[in-house]
């Protein structure tokens, strides 16, 4: 499978030192050292310039760097696949699971979805939140990851080739840092989002979002629209970080431990659901079949 070094490398890329690196692995900066000379000598290329002012990354290495996470996931990936074929007629089903796909509400539910399937078993299924590795799962589920909860839009479906059963739908709150004044307030009016900037979701990509984005762009012109390419925990950071407002989920709120999550008084949701593949299996189709039962008996 995937070179172990890659581990490392990934690491000294990311701290940009092998001293900082070597703290962070419990290991000693000589052994960090030793590891990336020895990934070079079997790539056959420098990854790193050394300088008496620290590290760089090489042009290859910057290469390299953008690939070796999505080599480490599909590898690990390879090998949960390889797993299933010793019992392909298993009823195990692989949920994703990322900061934005949240799992915590259905493994509450799980004892009530097994009275009505009973033969499911369910493995988490840990990926990193990118916009790469998330269009790569929607549309092949089946293959590494049966389905992820999250929210969703008929665009967005259609772009990643999958489909979905909503669950119900969520409204959009606002995060802000819990040092925020506004953080003691139990809900905001729209005024209170007055001259601060709001951090949504690009355009385009999810429609439910574009429609609050024209609202305020129309008629709420001292709201400063700052534009965020995906949903992750950077974005998190930022609002924390930058003290901005970020429209998000409740679903969402134990993300970031800074953040409080308060509701605006509007209307707006978004819908939240199971996306799982157009063909779905026969497991897959069996555990949307409980979860269904399992909806109607707590929300009819």
């Amino acid at each position: 499978m995937y070179n172990h070094l890659l581990d490392t490398f990934i690491k000294v890329a990311d701290v940009g030192s092998f001293n900082k690196a070597a703290e962070e692995l419990f290991i000693s900066p000589n052994a960090i050292m030793k590891q990336i000379n020895l990934l070079e000598d079997n790539l056959g290329f420098e990854l790193f310039k050394r300088t008496h002012r620290g590290i760089k990354l090489t042009a290859a290495g910057k290469s390299l760097y953008k690939d070796a996470k999505y080599i480490i996931e599909y590898s690990r990936y390879a090998i949960i696949r390889a797993k299933a074929q010793i019992n392909p007629a298993n009823e195990l089903l692989r949920i994703g699971t990322s900061l934005t796909t949240p799992v915590q509400f259905l493994v509450d539910l799980w004892p009530q979805i097994l009275t009505f399937a009973p033969s499911l078993k369910f493995e988490l299924v840990s990926f990193e939140n990118t916009p790469e590795n998330a269009r790569e799962i929607m549309r092949n589920f089946g293959s590494n990851i049966d389905f992820v909860a999250g929210i969703y839009s008929e665009n967005l479906l259609k772009e990643r080739q999958c489909q979905a059963l909503k669950l119900y739908d969520a409204p959009i709150y606002c995060a802000m840092s819990k040092n925020h004044p506004l953080a003691s307030k139990d809900e905001l009016e729209i005024t209170d989002l007055f001259n601060q900037n709001v951090m949504m979701i690009r355009q385009g990509y999810l429609k439910d979002f574009d429609t609050i984005r024209k609202d305020i762009v129309t008629n709420y012109h001292d709201i400063n629209i700052v534009d965020i390419p995906f949903f992750n925990v950077d974005v998190f950071n930022r609002c924390e970080n930058e003290k901005m407002f970020l429209l998000t989920i409740k679903e969402w709120a134990n993300i970031h431990p800074l953040l409080k999550i308060v509701p605006i008084k509007w209307d707006y949701k978004v819908p939240l659901g199971i996306l799982y593949s157009k063909e779905p299996s026969a497991k897959v189709q069996l555990f949307l079949k409980a979860i269904k039962e399992v909806y109607h008996l707590q929300y009819k």
